[in-house]
């Protein structure tokens, strides 16, 4: 056994990225507030190939000193002040809207109540680090999605939700 050298990686290079088949998945950041945790949504989202990267409210834009630039690699984005107007215009292109978010509805991922299908789109709703998912737009999810917990802890960390959840919508869509 030995690490793998990067060459050794087998990874596309930028233009092979871009052209190549990706996740049916858009990430949404609703107001977050941390630009580590920006940067890392990123990163990830580059990891699993995902479609996009909506960028709303407070959330910090690229490029900015304090969004690491090699978290950034070649995930396409863009920036919708309204998160209400990003989800409205998700709904209008064929994407279900699935939040991550514990509400009184939500459903855990591991309950089997829920398996995303691989002939639809989704966008994935991120919410800020203390408010969660925005008040106005949790009528509009198609559903809430919960990471099933076992610790004293309400909650991860924004960035590590998305880990989880983005590669648990790739295990299955992939």
């Amino acid at each position: 056994m030995h690490k793998l050298k990067l060459e050794e990686l087998g990874r596309p290079s930028v233009e092979e990225f871009r052209r190549q088949e990706k996740l049916p998945l858009v990430v949404v950041l609703d107001n977050i507030r941390s630009m580590q945790n920006v940067g890392s949504v990123f990163r990830t989202c580059d990891a699993f190939a995902v479609e996009k990267i909506v960028l709303c409210g407070i959330t910090a834009q690229p490029p900015h000193r304090d969004i690491n630039r090699a978290a950034l690699g070649a995930t396409e984005w863009e920036y919708v002040n309204d998160v209400t107007e990003a989800v409205n215009r998700l709904k209008e292109s064929g994407h279900s809207i699935i939040g991550l978010e514990q509400t009184d509805e939500s459903v855990k991922m591991n309950s089997g109540d829920f398996k995303p299908d691989n002939s639809l789109r989704y966008a994935l709703i991120l919410g800020n680090e203390v408010e969660g998912i925005s008040d106005e737009i949790l009528g509009n999810l198609d559903l809430a999605l919960e990471i099933p917990q076992s610790g004293t802890k309400h909650s991860l960390n924004v960035s590590v939700a998305a880990g989880v959840a983005i590669w648990w919508f790739y295990e299955h869509l992939i």
